[in-house]
């Protein structure tokens, strides 16, 4: 688990994700809230949020776990 984290915190997997969830997240915030943004209802902050953090968590799980699985293959 240790050596997940290690792998997950890596700046080249942390600036992935990131580009990652900045544009998915924008898509998905357009999408859902795209008429409350133009306009002058509220918008919901919680799901803002939300809409650029999974798609972070999602990207940078995936890249630290393919990192994991491909180091413990070389070492066979």
């Amino acid at each position: 688990m240790a050596d997940f984290f290690r792998i997950w915190s890596k700046p080249a997997i942390l600036r992935g994700a990131g580009w990652v969830a900045l544009a998915v997240g924008t898509v998905l915030n357009i999408i859902n809230q795209g008429d409350k943004i133009l306009s002058t209802q509220n918008i919901f902050w919680w799901h803002l949020l939300l809409n650029y953090a999974v798609p972070f968590a999602v990207s940078s799980y995936s890249a630290a776990r393919h990192e994991q699985k491909a180091r413990s293959k070389s070492r066979i």
